[in-house]
């Protein structure tokens, strides 16, 4: 799930990229149809870049909440965090060993 994330993010950014990219290319369009779409454009991609910047640090912020409750958790009951870990461990090992 965190890499499916990752890349949502990482093909955002390049989505925000390109379309920058295509208004500098497209700057010496005239008309006032290209000039209104290209403002539309301008103002979605600010819009854009600060949904995104909010997302990611919802994410980071939920991220590091996980990781401190993990933490606690296993420093509160080390022997089933070493038990849930062997249990997966041992799960994965035997699907790998069929595949």
């Amino acid at each position: 799930m965190e890499v499916t994330k990752d890349k949502l993010f990482s093909d955002l950014k390049v989505l925000v990229s390109d379309a920058e990219e295509l208004l500098k290319v497209t700057a010496n369009q005239a008309g006032e149809k290209v000039a209104a779409a290209r403002h539309r454009i301008e103002q979605s991609l600010e819009e854009g870049k600060k949904s995104l910047a909010d997302a990611e640090e919802i994410v980071l912020d939920k991220t590091k909440e996980a990781a401190k409750a993990a933490d606690v958790y296993v420093r509160e009951n080390p022997w089933n965090a070493v038990g849930i870990a062997a249990g997966i461990g041992l799960v994965l090992g035997l699907l790998l060993r069929r595949s």
